[in-house]
This record gives structure tokens, C-alpha cells and sequence, in this order.
């Protein structure tokens, strides 16, 4: 196991309240967005779910991939699924790391050239 997401998501949640404390607009502005996100539309839980876990992948985010694990499987979300929602992620980031990739070396002729 990498990360013990059971032990790990209460803490982060202790965490992020410590933080709303102090920064109480900040937090209600992440909270209703985060709600608008949630609401039903034409996607089903168990998709906007998988793709939340693709997005964590994308963004590197323990906590986002620690939430999202569990609200996918609690909508029912397959191994498979996960794993193919994964796949798309995995083949996203590549294909961005070449993208930067271009504009870095473009950068780097504009500061040589």
C-alpha cells in the first residue's frame, strides 16, 4: 500500500478545516464550486467520478485521488473502469509533457537565438 487512504483522508480533512479557519471566504468559494461540480447534469456520479480521478492523476493530488477513489467506487465504479479512466490520463499527461516540451525548447531558442 502507498498511501493508507483511510488513515490518510480524515487527517487531510482535519487538515483543509484548520485551513477554512482561517481563510473562511476561500474555502466557501472552493466549496461552491466544488458543489456546482457535484450537481447532476448529463453525467452520472460514477462518471464525473472517474473523470475526477483522471484529473487527480493529471494534477498530482494524494488528496484528490484519496476522495475520488472513494466516491468512485461508492458509485460503483469496476476496477476496470477505473483502470481505463487511468489509461486515458496516463496517455493525456504524455501527450502534455510533449506539448511543454515544444514550448520549452521554443523558449529556450528565443533566449539563445
Amino acid at each position: 500500500m502507498l498511501i493508507d487512504t483511510k488513515d490518510y483522508t480524515p487527517k487531510l480533512m482535519g487538515a483543509i478545516g484548520q485551513l477554512g479557519t482561517a481563510a473562511q471566504a476561500t474555502l466557501a468559494g472552493f466549496h461552491a464550486l466544488d458543489s456546482a461540480a457535484a450537481k447532476g447534469g448529463k453525467l452520472d456520479a460514477k462518471t464525473r467520478e472517474l473523470i475526477s480521478l483522471a484529473v487527480a492523476v493529471t494534477t498530482r493530488c494524494d488528496g484528490c485521488i484519496a476522495v475520488h477513489s472513494a466516491a468512485a467506487a461508492k458509485a460503483g465504479a469496476s476496477r476496470e473502469e477505473v483502470a481505463e479512466a487511468l489509461s486515458v490520463a496516463i496517455a493525456l499527461n504524455a501527450g502534455a509533457a510533449l506539448v511543454y516540451s515544444a514550448r520549452a525548447l521554443d523558449a529556450f531558442g528565443q533566449q539563445s537565438g
